[in-house]
């Protein structure tokens, strides 16, 4: 029971991580200090989507579940609804890329906005 509420652990905290890795430059634009963690976390994230990596958090999840004695993400909640999401049906290394490309594109855009805006307050007080 322990293990198998450990493997659920795990796979919530790979989607969050996964969230945070593709949306989490949106925080910066209120809480700047994020991005010594959201960096690094967009910069793995495209990483193991380009490079079609496998993340750490998976063997940790599976070996989990074989240890609680469960064979599969057959079950509840997370099992039903998350899993699906983090390891979609027919994941291929071009999906792959794209999925990469997208974690990139919206970070760019974000890093983008945080950058024009320290241009322009640096800009506008010079002139003062």
């Amino acid at each position: 029971m322990l293990i198998s509420f450990a493997a659920d652990a795990v796979l919530l905290i790979h989607l969050l991580f996964i969230l945070f890795a593709v949306l989490g430059g949106l925080l910066l634009l209120r809480w700047s200090w994020l991005i010594w963690l959201h960096l690094p976390a967009a910069v793995w994230g495209v990483t193991v989507e380009v490079l079609h990596l496998q993340c750490p958090l998976t063997p940790l999840e599976n070996s989990l579940r074989h240890a609680a004695g469960e064979a599969g993400y057959e079950g509840g909640f997370i099992e039903h609804y998350l899993v699906p999401i983090i390891y979609p049906a027919g994941l291929t290394p071009q999906i792959q890329l794209w999925l990469g490309a997208f974690v990139l594109i919206v970070n760019l855009l974000v890093y983008g906005v945080i950058g024009w805006r320290a241009w322009r307050s640096r800009r506008s007080l010079r002139s003062l």
